[in-house]
């Protein structure tokens, strides 16, 4: 629920975030390697919250308050994994895997010739792709297209039906000419 309302720009700012943090993370891991990503990502994350800490504990001695710890309320919250969730998630992996692996046996050992020849076809166009663009430069348009594509879709309606009966259009006069 929470993803469709970043998806969707429900909340501009948090889809905002998500989105400007998804793809700085990205162009970081395409330039770095994801050891010095997640190295400069902690970094960032300490430098802030030790500003503030500090921060915080000049205004207390200043203004001789006793709030105490500014992050008490996250550092009191419960974050460990109950054993039942734990195993409710590697149950749901677990049926995820074995029919990735049931499907892999299939197409792989071509119980049906048809479809182990679209994987063929399929794999094939995979291999242009890979040669023109690299996995993060995929991850980085796929991560565009996910955050901008409803946003356009639901502001543009009316350019939405033009589109398609140009398209149709274009099809029509495509099919009558040949």
């Amino acid at each position: 629920r929470q993803f469709t309302v970043l998806v969707y720009w429900r909340e501009p700012k948090k889809s905002a975030v998500a989105f400007g943090v998804s793809l700085l993370v990205l162009f970081a891991v395409a330039t770095l390697s994801v050891i010095s990503v997640v190295s400069y990502l902690l970094l960032a994350s300490l430098c802030v919250t030790i500003t503030f800490r500090v921060y915080k504990s000049v205004i207390q001695a200043v203004q001789k308050s006793d709030e105490g710890h500014p992050f008490k309320s996250l550092l009191d919250r419960d974050v460990s994994v109950s054993s039942e969730s734990f195993h409710q998630l590697s149950e749901k992996f677990l049926v995820y895997l074995n029919s990735f692996i049931r499907q892999s046996r299939r197409l792989l050992l071509v119980e049906d010739l048809v479809d182990s020849v679209k994987l063929a076809g399929v794999m094939w166009v995979m291999t242009y792709i890979g040669a023109v663009f690299n996995g993060i430069t995929i991850l980085i348009l796929a991560d565009i297209i996910f955050f901008t594509t409803p946003l356009v879709y639901q502001k543009k309606k009316v350019l939405r039906a033009c589109v398609c009966v140009c398209v149709c259009a274009c099809l029509k006069l495509f099919t009558f000419s040949h």
